[in-house]
């Protein structure tokens, strides 16, 4: 089969030939219609990534969407045919999606929400269960909570405020001017970054705060959430790694947790959920709560060192997607 590998850090990855991996006990082998392309992605060819522990030559590509075309021993939830989505590889070791064939941990997959293409499909997991992990599995959203997504217009962003808005949540979105069209779509109130904490508290909540703050872009920001939380709400963050006074927080009594969203592909814990978290994002997209937003851009394995450039300078707008198949659209 075909596939992009990378062979050393710093260096273009290279369309090469492969095995075709066969199915161990429990996985299915799905052939690869789309796979997203992450930030992360990107910091593993760059030698940036060391908490994916992703050595190299390794193939990349954490999201996909494919269909099966062989079920290992001991797997019963997919059969041959079925359409199938996921967060399936690219770290820890674990081959990636950026090939025609991917063997996969079944629980970490989910049946293809109906109405996505494959691209769309593909452009969900990691973002999707980012979001869902923080806002339901750590902060328990729920209706008539104001929710303030730091970083709306991102992919981890979006999918935060469309899970909060369809549990019914008052959503926020903070971001920089140019991004008030993407928040605003999404049904959103949109905040400017740069403003200061105490204005945007004042008019927004009344002086009261937020009940839930999710902060997609770490640094400034996640000390910014700690000043704009309301007493006993919850800060979640999915880039809190640097050095932060928690003062703040504790003065309101408030809570912090933080998600790692590749731990269960990094120490097979919690697989089982990240294949539940996906039937939901299944089931709120059939419902027409859920869409990604896609960059329009075409990609194949050949041309995927582009996508990879898209991401490095910034040029992306929505998930870039390569595909794999004439699959694609269905």
């Amino acid at each position: 089969m075909q596939a992009a590998l990378a062979q050393a850090k710093g260096e273009p990855l290279e369309l090469v030939q492969v095995s075709t991996p066969r199915p161990g006990a429990g996985e299915v082998l799905v052939r690869v219609a789309a796979s997203a392309v992450n930030p992360l992605d990107t910091k593993i060819l760059a030698g940036l990534g060391d908490h994916a522990r992703q050595p190299l030559p390794a193939i990349l590509g954490m999201d996909m969407a494919g269909v099966v075309a062989a079920v290992g021993k001991d797997t019963t939830a997919f059969r041959e045919g079925d359409a199938v989505y996921g967060m399936a590889g690219g770290v820890g070791g674990h081959p990636g999606s950026l090939a025609q064939f991917i063997a996969a941990d079944a629980r970490l997959l989910a049946h293809k929400p109906t109405n996505l293409t494959m691209r769309e499909a593909a452009a969900v997991p990691l973002v999707f269960i980012t979001a869902w992990e923080g806002l339901v599995d750590r902060a328990a959203v729920r209706a008539g909570q104001r929710v303030l997504v730091q970083g709306g217009a991102g992919g981890v962003g979006q999918m935060a405020l469309q899970i909060a808005s369809a549990r019914g949540a008052r959503t926020f979105g903070a971001g920089s001017p140019s991004a008030r069209a993407a928040i605003e779509r999404l049904g959103a109130r949109f905040v400017d970054k740069a403003e200061a904490p105490a204005e945007v508290v004042a008019r927004e909540t009344g002086g009261e705060g937020f009940d839930i703050i999710f902060d997609t872009a770490g640094g400034a920001s996640l000390d910014a959430a700690f000043l704009m939380v309301r007493r006993f709400g919850h800060v979640v963050s999915a880039l809190g790694w640097g050095a932060h006074a928690l003062a703040p927080l504790s003065f309101r009594a408030a809570s912090y947790s933080g998600v790692f969203t590749l731990l269960p592909l990094l120490t097979g814990e919690g697989r089982t959920h990240h294949g539940e978290i996906l039937a939901e994002a299944a089931t709120l997209a059939e419902a027409g709560e859920l869409a990604p937003a896609l960059d329009p851009r075409r990609f194949t394995l050949g041309t995927v060192n582009d996508a990879y450039r898209a991401i490095e300078t910034g040029a992306a707008r929505g998930k870039l997607v390569v595909d794999l198949s004439e699959e694609t659209g269905s």
